[in-house]
């Protein structure tokens, strides 16, 4: 599981797949059927870390929270709630759930967070950033969808202090905002 993964062989892959061919990701199998709207989350609230790699730890103690509405949070003000953290500060969050795409094809991906992610679509790294910023983008990595449908989807974000942002775009082509209903868990 890339829980596992460090940051820097992570960077290194998600650095070196802008230069190389399409990374290929498996759709989920079976598929997935009656799935809920949004992402599963589990938070680990209260500890400071300044990166994925220090906070990754602290999600052992981590607890399910109300689960996410999709992949779509616009930059907060500062002390406005994480997520569905309740929290507005050191948030650690273990996402998962499902990502669908209607079609197959060479899509482009790209993530934005305030402040770090680590994302993986259908098995293999799909966004990466990983220290402390504001709502900035990822570097876009381009994956092969092989067939329309649900593909297999964890994140692992994290905001240390001020403000706090989380957003998915991908296209085959141009990239565009996903929509909520792009996600979905059980």
């Amino acid at each position: 599981m890339f829980r596992t993964i460090s940051a820097a062989l992570a960077a290194t892959l998600i650095a070196g797949a802008a230069f190389a061919a399409p990374i290929k990701v498996k759709p989920a199998n079976p598929q997935p059927t009656g799935l809920k709207q949004g992402l599963a989350v589990k938070y680990a609230t209260g500890n400071s870390f300044g990166s994925v790699d220090e906070g990754i730890r602290t999600l052992k103690r981590a607890k399910a929270g109300e689960p996410l509405a999709g992949f779509d949070y616009r930059d907060t003000k500062d002390g406005e709630e994480t997520l569905t953290s309740g929290k507005p500060h050191k948030v650690m969050a273990d996402i998962s759930g499902y990502v669908k795409f209607d079609a197959a094809g060479t899509y482009t991906v790209e993530f934005m967070a305030n402040d770090g992610l680590i994302a993986e679509i259908g098995g293999e790294e799909g966004g990466y950033l990983g220290g402390k910023g504001k709502c900035r983008k990822s570097k876009p990595v381009e994956i092969s969808v092989p067939s329309a449908g649900w593909y297999d989807f964890e994140a692992i974000y994290f905001q240390h202090k001020g403000t706090a942002c989380l957003h998915m775009k991908a296209g085959i082509g141009k990239t565009k905002w996903m929509e909520n209903a792009s996600f979905g868990y059980k």
